[in-house]
């Protein structure tokens, strides 16, 4: 097996799986989020810098699982077009928690993502993203509000 090959493997095994996580929630399709963790890990083999450890090897790859979604929903925007005005908006039904999640704006569904599905602390949500913490922690309390709020309006 050569080099490349190990080090996909290796990789794939260790951060796979919660990167798919990641961006099938950011995208809510399957099939684009196979598309971008394939790109995610592209980079990985050709692109990244040396790691001199692993939870920096995990950021490094998160920070560009969020580029990579970011690029998707903006090519999708553009190939969309604009949204007619009379769109009703939508209704809340019968969605779990996760499926709220993804209806959230980017922003916040990113850093509820990392904080609670990944376990990644304020300040290391805000060294992945190049934010300060306490915009993480608005996002976070916005994120909280509007879920909250989701579920109020069901009951």
């Amino acid at each position: 097996m050569c080099r490349e090959e190990e080090l996909f493997e290796r990789v794939y095994a260790a951060y796979g799986a919660s990167l798919y996580r990641f961006c099938l929630v950011q995208l809510g399709d399957p099939a684009d989020a196979e598309d971008a963790l394939q790109e995610v890990f592209c980079k990985r083999l050709y692109r990244a810098p040396g790691f001199p450890s692993p939870e920096q090897e995990r950021r490094w790859l998160f920070r560009v699982a969020v580029n990579q979604c970011r690029d998707e929903l903006r090519r999708r925007r553009r190939m969309a077009g604009p949204l007619p005005e009379d769109l009703p908006a939508p209704q809340v039904t019968d969605l779990g928690l996760w499926e709220r999640v993804a209806a959230l704006p980017e922003k916040q569904r990113t850093v509820v993502h990392l904080h609670y599905a990944e376990g990644y602390s304020v300040q290391e949500i805000a060294e992945v993203l190049g934010v300060t913490a306490s915009a993480v922690k608005m996002r976070l309390a916005r994120a909280r509000a509007a879920l909250r709020q989701a579920w109020e309006v069901e009951e």
